[in-house]
């Protein structure tokens, strides 16, 4: 029981941050571009991704506070059951932290049949749980965070981990690593940071996944189940979207970026990491392990997708008004739970995805926000 409070309480912090915290986004409503059509009643439904759930939440309700004849209920699920819920078509939307691989497309008919937009950008971050060891003191470098997550590295006063932390107490106390149980785009993205790092990852595992067989550690479901169980175990790490880790104070660990720079996972780190790769789309979306000085390493897009087809031309025409909005002036929320704005050229290549959903023939997007 005690692990549902903390769980529940997690959620309840991060979209009250959201609608009343210290940034600049506030409670009063996002307003439409000039033009921005009223959209038609309709109840929509989506499913997936935790990384992106706090901001996805917050969104919606301001959404319904500005259009309250349109309501949202997403289930954040994790990627893998969000994409397996689009092909089934119970939701109406799907979320994933990476696009659709060759076979989940040609499960929803082909690639064609399919719109994908990046959403949101975003970081994660290695949280612990390691008494007297304060937020920001720990620095994990490439090879130390393969090796606790291969399991080579058993102990926090493993010499490994002291050589980059002098000056820190670390003690001879066992490592508790904690991952996903579920499938799921955070878990991908970490694994696509530690199949670019290290040769012994990848042979050990297979490359990046959504699901992986972990060599050593603790699951649970979804982002607020793996910060819950990190709060929650004396001698814990995890990845974590930093969010979660930022809204309930957590403690993260510095991590030494591609340039050798030991940074903070932050928003702006995700900004500076995507700048580096202009040409990011649903088939080219890895910006894991980057260069430049500030660059954040384990960053990634968040991606929405809906049928390109539309039966219900009513709820798909509020489906596209809704993700029209979100990469507007719905990113506001976005920034305020400590996610990155996109950049203009992923707003540009989202409004020109969704122009592309049709009902009847006709394209439901008329305009742009």
């Amino acid at each position: 029981m005690k692990g549902i409070l903390v769980a529940a309480s997690v959620a309840a912090g991060l979209l009250l941050a959201a609608c009343g915290g210290t940034s600049s986004a506030t409670t009063t409503p996002a307003t439409g571009g000039a033009g921005a059509p009223t959209p038609p009643a309709a109840s929509l439904n989506g499913a997936g991704a935790t990384f992106p759930a706090p901001f996805y939440q917050a969104a919606f309700y301001a959404y319904n506070q500005k259009f309250s004849q349109v309501t949202v209920n997403y289930q954040p699920v994790g990627s893998g059951a969000g994409i397996q819920q689009l092909s089934k078509k119970t939701v109406d939307f799907g979320a994933s932290d990476v696009p659709l691989k060759t076979s989940e497309a040609a499960a929803m008919g082909g690639p064609d049949k399919v719109v994908q937009i990046a959403s949101t950008l975003g970081t994660e971050s290695l949280a612990y749980n390691l008494q007297g060891i304060g937020d920001g003191q720990l620095k994990l470098t490439p090879d130390t965070i393969a090796a606790i997550f291969l399991g080579t590295i058993k102990k926090w006063n493993d010499p490994a981990l002291k050589a980059d932390n002098s000056g820190l107490n670390l003690p001879n106390q066992d490592i508790r690593v904690v991952h996903r149980s579920d499938g799921s785009g955070t878990t991908y993205i970490f694994t696509d940071y530690l199949s670019n790092v290290s040769a012994a990852w990848k042979a050990k595992t297979g490359g990046p996944g959504k699901s992986v067989n972990w060599p050593v550690g603790d699951g649970a479901s979804g982002n607020a189940g793996v910060a819950t169980r990190i709060t929650q175990t004396p001698g814990a790490i995890g990845y974590v979207e930093l969010a979660y880790v930022l809204q309930t104070k957590m403690t993260q660990a510095q991590l030494k970026n591609a340039d050798g720079n030991f940074v903070l996972p932050s928003a702006a780190g995700a900004t500076a990491a995507a700048s580096q790769y202009l040409g990011t789309s649903p088939t080219n979306f890895s910006i894991v392990n980057a260069p430049g000085k500030d660059s954040a390493p384990i960053s990634g897009y968040s991606w929405l997708m809906v049928y390109t087809d539309q039966p219900d031309k009513t709820k798909g025409t509020a489906t596209v008004d809704l993700l029209d909005w979100l990469v507007n002036d719905g990113q506001q929320y976005a920034v305020n739970l400590h996610y990155a704005k996109l950049p203009s050229n992923m707003v540009a290549n989202d409004i020109a995805a969704l122009k592309g959903v049709t009902s009847g023939g006709s394209a439901l997007l008329k305009v742009s926000s």
